[in-house]
């Protein structure tokens, strides 16, 4: 499970056997957790965070949206 991004206490990364679904990005906080599609960004699970951090980690995944993508691509292969 690699780590693509680091970003205060928010660790994103995605799991190797993720590649059978549309791009994607897992977060991570202490004992939090989310699964964002990344396009377009939209939040698909989460266990743990308030609304107000969901919308501030979403804010973040829509600002590093290319990159993001970009990672998943160079990852996954396509």
């Amino acid at each position: 499970m690699p780590t693509v991004l680091r970003e205060g206490p928010y660790r994103f990364f995605f799991y190797s056997s993720d590649r059978a679904e549309p791009p994607h990005v897992h977060v991570a906080r202490d004992e939090s957790v989310a699964k964002f599609w990344l396009s377009p960004v939209v939040l698909q699970k989460s266990s743990g965070f308030s609304r107000v951090e969901l919308a501030k980690v979403e804010s973040l995944i829509e600002e590093r949206s290319e990159d993001l993508l970009g990672s998943w691509y160079e990852f996954f292969g396509s």
